[in-house]
């Protein structure tokens, strides 16, 4: 049995992931009546990520912000122009494909007693509203917003501080930070209960009705990280930009993909900066940031729920309305909470540009949460893994014209 433990502690936790998956299924298609239980595992384990999330964004933005040393230089100004670019391309990418392959719905019911956004002002002043929140009830409710805007106003407040204090807050971020690391070792564990609680309240057959739908989601998705990424990339590197967007998939993105969250992945992003030797000065700032900002796959869900909506109930979209529509699913992404299923209530948003009523809208947010079980999943797989990818493709950029030796294959 000791054996057994450390060779298990000696694999990657990649490589954990992908046996507690394959348990997780074998258990929920084979015996899915005694696998129920384990469904809690998955819970523990999402909540004790999200409730732990907050409280290390707080610490390591201000502790970063505090210590910055005058005269170094970061790269938050390219980092936020490619998380903006990013993310507006992958929406254009989603109409793009939508006008290409029109998809019509069957339209559900079951979402009608939730309340989205009644317009553009709406997401601008809740927006404002959220950085100026209460800081407590901001970490209570995790408001990622509302907690950088405190974290760095403290941060900027903490800048002439005693060495000692800073040191306190330093020792307290890195003391989270080893607590995360502790969650993080059950990720097994947790994606095992959460891929039985999917397989087992869903099933696979109320995917298949909306297969046409769910292609066009994916094959965008997709599309954005295998081929407009590395593009984007590969201009500000100029290396081939492939083994850094593998890395990034495979250590931010499969494991995004099953918590379904951009907040609760925060923690495996910050771990793979450090491993990819970046400034913890910058990505300190960028990762959380890029969990509240950096939403390519809610862009993506955005435009292509919002144009099926159009198509099922044949309205005629002209092409400037199409760009519109791209800079507004932008907007909307970003506007657009980092927890599971946070990109569906904006759609309602999306679809007042047609004119659409929003209990049609509102339908179409419910076939979203039908097909959320995959949906989600690969969306936030792209958003947290792109987080990643943006903040080393800045350094990188950083380091060639510094004159810097880049060696992506050897960092990735």
């Amino acid at each position: 049995m000791k054996n057994l433990f450390k060779k298990w502690n000696q694999m990657s936790l990649v490589k954990q992931i992908i046996i507690g998956l394959i348990i997780g299924i074998i258990l929920a298609v084979a015996i899915p009546e005694v696998a129920k239980p384990v469904v809690i595992l998955g819970s523990l384990f999402v909540g004790a990520l999200k409730a732990i999330a907050p409280v290390l964004v707080l610490f390591l933005v201000m502790s970063a912000i505090a210590q910055h040393k005058s005269g170094h230089e970061t790269n938050m100004k390219s980092i936020i122009g490619l998380y903006l670019l990013g993310t507006f391309l992958a929406g254009l990418i989603a109409v793009i494909v939508s006008f290409i392959v029109p998809v019509s719905l069957t339209l559900a019911k079951g979402a009608e007693d939730l309340a989205a956004p009644g317009g553009v002002t709406d997401v601008l002043k809740a927006l404002l509203l959220n950085v100026v929140d209460n800081p407590v009830k901001a970490i209570f409710n995790a408001n990622y917003i509302g907690i950088l805007a405190w974290a760095v106003v403290l941060g900027i407040a903490l800048r002439n501080a005693p060495d000692t204090t800073k040191t306190m807050i330093s020792n307290f971020s890195d003391a989270v930070s080893k607590m995360v690391t502790w969650v993080i070792k059950f990720a097994p564990l947790g994606i095992m209960g959460l891929v039985i609680d999917s397989i087992t309240t869903n099933g696979i057959e109320s995917l298949l009705s909306y297969g046409k739908l769910l292609a066009v989601l994916i094959g965008c998705m997709v599309f954005v990280a295998l081929v407009v990424n590395p593009i984007i990339v590969f201009t500000a590197i100029r290396q081939n930009p492939y083994p850094l967007v593998f890395k990034c998939i495979k250590e931010s993105g499969i494991t995004a993909f099953f918590t379904r969250s951009s907040a609760a992945n925060i923690p495996v992003n910050m771990k793979l900066c450090e491993k990819l030797g970046l400034d913890k000065d910058t990505y300190s700032v960028s990762i959380p940031l890029g969990a509240t900002i950096n939403m390519a796959g809610a862009a993506v869900t955005i435009s292509v729920l919002t144009l099926a909506a159009v198509h099922t109930l044949g309205i005629q979209v002209d092409i400037p309305t199409a760009i519109i529509l791209s800079v507004l699913s932008a907007v909307c992404a970003c506007g657009a909470s980092g927890v599971a299923g946070g990109s569906l209530l904006l759609i309602p948003l999306a679809c007042s540009l047609f004119g659409i009523p929003n209990d049609v809208a509102m339908q179409v947010v419910g076939v979203g949460f039908i097909i959320g079980v995959l949906q989600d999943s690969f969306e936030t797989s792209l958003n947290s893994s792109t987080d990643v990818l943006f903040t080393a493709a800045a350094e990188f950029k950083k380091w060639r014209k510094d004159g810097k030796k880049i060696d992506i294959k050897k960092a990735a």
